[in-house]
């Protein structure tokens, strides 16, 4: 399979790319800039440069294409204005993408995040949310899967609250950033709250699953860790950087505060049984041994 995809450098990105590549199919990958052009290009991948605002671009990719891969997501979570603007990018581009491919019965996959419901680990049937700091990236999801009654094989991989290789990558991320940036590994809430966590490596496989086989419409979701305390994952962090692990306010980690401190644990059973997605990398806690001080 030829597959247009975007995002293709980023934790996720990148090793989809390598997963898709090291499996029998073509990757042409949207670069924004001469070094993603760069590393697109030495890891196999044939280029078509843009960005995600140039939908005449992405509708072009996606014509060329046998299927698509959407990962491209802003990058400034500075405010909540920055947030919103990212999700409007996403969201245009997502239904761009979409209405390119109705009709021809192809494959997209987007990408979205799991659900949180009060007092369960999340599953697969749950609904996306559609309101709140991210609610915007629930209703195009939404608008995307309802294309499969128009002829399109769509489907999304819900990734959880952090995506993780060698230490970086997601919420964990962002706790290790802030510790480094204020010498204090902190952590909003009680701590007790619990957030699920998937290594990059064994996400890709997933996504290459979906593509390749998933019945139109559906949601999937790359959870391998179901719930790491967010205590846990600062005491692991405060260790490996040598700093205190303390509360702090939930402010401290501006739009995404109050997601920090939701508990918001999600299952993967259906995701395994169905489509035999079986993660094989470290859990975050083990990875998160891989920050250097």
């Amino acid at each position: 399979m030829h597959v247009f995809i975007t995002g293709g450098t980023g934790t996720i990105g990148s090793a989809v790319v390598a997963e898709l590549l090291g499996n029998g199919h073509t990757v042409l990958a949207l670069a924004r800039s001469d070094g993603s052009a760069q590393v697109l290009e030495g890891a196999g991948a044939k280029v078509l440069r843009g960005d995600l605002a140039d939908l005449d671009v992405l509708r072009s990719g996606a014509a060329q294409c046998d299927g698509v891969i959407s990962l491209a997501f802003g990058r400034d979570y500075s405010s909540p204005d920055a947030l919103a603007q990212a999700i409007a990018e996403e969201s245009a581009a997502l239904a761009a993408l979409g209405q390119e491919l109705i009709g021809s019965d192809r494959p997209i996959v987007a990408v979205s995040g799991t659900p949180w419901v009060p007092g369960r680990a999340s599953t697969e049937t749950d609904p996306l949310p559609t309101d709140g700091p991210v609610g915007g990236r629930g209703r195009s999801v939404t608008a995307l899967l309802d294309l499969a009654s128009r002829g399109v094989r769509s489907a999304a991989v819900r990734m959880p609250r952090t995506v993780h290789n060698e230490g970086q990558g997601g919420f964990a991320g962002l706790l290790v950033d802030a510790a480094r940036r204020t010498g204090v590994a902190g952590y909003p809430g009680d701590g007790t709250q619990r957030w699920p966590a998937v290594h990059a490596l064994d996400a890709a496989v997933l996504f290459r699953l979906v593509l390749e086989s998933a019945p139109a419409g559906t949601s999937w979701h790359a959870v391998s860790d179901e719930g790491d305390a967010v205590r846990d994952i600062a005491t692991v962090i405060g260790r490996r950087l040598g700093l205190p692990v303390e509360e702090v306010p939930q402010e401290n980690f501006g739009p995404f505060g109050p997601i920090f401190a939701m508990d918001q644990p999600a299952s993967s059973a259906h995701t395994r049984d169905a489509l035999g997605w079986q993660p094989t990398h470290s859990g975050l806690l083990e990875d998160l041994e891989n920050i250097r001080p």
